[in-house]
């Protein structure tokens, strides 16, 4: 299973918009979102535009959390968790979480063949133990180009894809 995992997009639609048409275009069959949509428009277009599953969590900048979680309930395909998911997908357990200092003791724990992050906006892939960690970027392009990453549950592998 090849899984697009996305992170930081800050209501940059334009980015967004670029992300999942690549994403669909690539074929890839679940879509995981590491915080900071920040206004609950962002998740109605993550959302419409992508059609299988999407598992988010919340990041430091996605404020009014009431509506997003309202918006994710009316897309039958969209899971929103709090701060933490524990995920299967594709034979593989799975953590999300926004921040790196969090994600990393996950990935310590052993208890996972793959944690995700996002927040510092900085591509990164690592190997704590048997678990990889890695982290997207941003879609939203701020401080650098604009990236998510693609997940393969078959060789628990990891790669960046940038939009520019």
């Amino acid at each position: 299973m090849r899984i697009a995992v996305t992170s930081d997009i800050h209501d940059n639609l334009g980015n967004l918009g670029r992300a999942l048409t690549d994403i669909n275009d690539r074929g890839l069959e679940a879509l995981l979102f590491l915080g900071d949509f920040c206004a609950p428009f962002t998740l109605k277009q993550m959302g419409d535009g992508f059609s299988g599953p999407v598992h988010a969590v919340f990041g430091n900048n996605d404020g009014d959390q009431f509506l997003l979680s309202q918006i994710a309930g009316a897309l039958a395909h969209v899971t929103l968790y709090a701060h933490l998911a524990e995920l299967e997908l594709g034979g593989r357990q799975i953590a999300l979480n926004h921040y790196p200092d969090v994600a990393r003791r996950l990935a310590q724990s052993g208890a996972f063949d793959a944690v995700f992050s996002g927040h510092d906006h900085t591509r990164n892939i690592q190997t704590l133990g048997t678990t990889l960690w890695a982290n997207p970027g941003e879609v939203m392009g701020r401080f650098g180009d604009p990236s998510y990453g693609i997940y393969d549950t078959e060789t628990n592998g990891f790669e960046h894809v940038e939009l520019s």
